[in-house]
């Protein structure tokens, strides 16, 4: 079955910036000339997704109101014969079907995933967390699509291989390989940021899956957690036990730019890699290591 949903978790308050998010969402905040969460929604686009579900919370609706037309602007743009910028902004606004949903209590990523429930439905669907950003030669959710759809439409989890000695900082899955593929793993469990000594892999998820609905029947009867979050991790588990999770070592580069030194780096990296910014970028870094000396 097509997978033509993504949900796309946003209702963090991005405390690790304010006060810049005291007003705008962390999520809007631009890398160059694209807010973070334009990347996240054109990688769903480029999967072949038809919808996305943003899961809010209060203050975020300036997500929504990108997606959408903005007739005055566009009116001002045509007025002004501003051709090229009426393009980009109309284009913006065609980008695919947005659905907001409230998610009034910060309960954690699993409850924030069920809360999509009644519109996902029973289909498969994927989960992007809006923070983090991936860039490669394939959109990594069409990666995890593909490995489910040769593997009896199961539930694949995006794994990407860390220093093991980081492996506290994430979840990190167990398994073991399949025969025929030595980049996805079947999966047994998921550790929430273990110890080095005790961590079972070094392939940790940075926030891109593929469930089956089975997974909000797991979601429903999970108890609190950590925080006393109802974490997506445990439901993972619980899921695991009784049907197939796979774990796939996906093709490219990630930035966790819900922090600000994963957000610089996607800032050089993003301008450095676009033809109208690379040769500024390229001046301003020459400049910077010659003024404060930098080795």
């Amino acid at each position: 079955m097509k997978i033509r949903r993504a949900v796309i978790p946003v209702a963090g308050k991005g405390t690790r910036f304010l006060p810049a998010t005291k007003q705008v969402p962390k999520e809007m905040i631009p890398i160059i000339n694209l807010p973070m969460i334009h990347y996240v929604v054109e990688e769903a686009i480029l999967s072949g997704i038809d919808q996305i579900i943003f899961i809010t919370s209060s203050g975020k609706n300036a997500i929504e109101d990108y997606f959408d037309r903005n007739f005055e602007l566009e009116d001002f743009l045509i007025k002004s014969g501003k051709e090229k910028e009426l393009e980009l902004i109309r284009d913006i606004g065609k980008m695919v079907e947005v659905t907001s949903i409230r998610q009034k209590e910060q309960l954690g990523l699993g409850h924030a995933v069920l809360c999509a429930k009644d519109i996902v439905g029973n289909e498969p669907f994927a989960v992007i967390l809006g923070d983090e950003i991936i860039r490669g030669p394939r959109p990594v959710t069409k990666q995890l699509i593909e490995i489910s759809e040769k593997n009896n439409n199961g539930n694949v989890i995006g794994v990407m291989e860390i220093d093991p000695l980081e492996t506290y900082k994430y979840g990190v899955v167990k398994g073991e390989f399949l025969a025929n593929d030595k980049k996805t793993l079947r999966m047994t469990s998921m550790v929430e940021k273990p110890r080095p000594e005790i961590a079972p892999t070094n392939l940790a998820t940075p926030g891109r899956y593929v469930f089956k609905p089975e997974i909000f029947d797991a979601l429903k009867i999970i108890p609190r957690g950590v925080g006393g979050e109802y974490q997506l991790t445990d439901a993972i588990n619980l899921l695991a036990k009784n049907s197939e999770v796979f774990a796939h070592v996906f093709e490219g580069e990630r930035f966790d730019t819900g922090n600000i030194e994963g957000y610089l780096n996607a800032t050089v990296e993003f301008a450095l890699m676009n033809k109208d910014s690379e040769v500024a970028m390229r001046k301003i870094i020459l400049e910077k290591i010659e003024k404060y000396k930098i080795k």
